[in-house]
């Protein structure tokens, strides 16, 4: 067989958008590197060699490309892209940084990285291609863009 649970008695937790932003094409590289490494999580960067954004307009760049510049020199994450969620955790990984997280939105995904840096966690990058939805909006507001602010310079101060 050669199915996840086959490969995988660890049963990984794939986190990843439902609107195909994040192509699962991905996942089985993350599970090699995984394999390989026995890292605790793969998680996709755009800004790697390799990775990339198609269709985002310049403001979303530019407050993507800020929010993980920021993260990098206030926090040392240990990852270069702490805003995307497309990501591959060991189970029992998970589930220990669900329970030490507190965030809520956008800022969630970069607290998970900060999280699994303090518990000790190892982390392996595989640059990725984001390509923005076609269908829908996103969901980011202003609301959710100051939210991440507070909640990075409430990690900062915590952390």
């Amino acid at each position: 067989s050669s199915g996840i649970n086959a490969e995988w008695p660890l049963r990984p937790g794939v986190i990843l958008d439902a609107d195909m932003s994040h192509h699962p094409k991905f996942i089985e590289e993350y599970i090699k590197v995984q394999n390989d490494t026995g890292c605790d999580i793969v998680t996709g960067t755009r800004y790697r060699t390799g990775g990339g954004v198609y269709g985002w307009d310049i403001t979303r760049k530019l407050i993507s490309c800020t929010a993980n510049y920021l993260t990098q020199i206030m926090l040392w994450p240990g990852c270069s892209d702490v805003t995307g969620s497309f990501r591959l955790y060991k189970k029992e990984v998970l589930e220990t940084l669900i329970d030490s997280c507190i965030s809520k939105g956008y800022v969630f995904q970069m607290e998970m990285m900060v999280r699994a840096k303090q518990h000790g966690f190892s982390v392996q990058e595989v640059p990725i291609t984001f390509v923005d939805r076609i269908y829908g909006e996103s969901k980011i507001s202003s609301k959710e863009v100051i939210g991440f602010w507070m909640g990075l310079l409430k990690l900062f101060a915590t952390t």
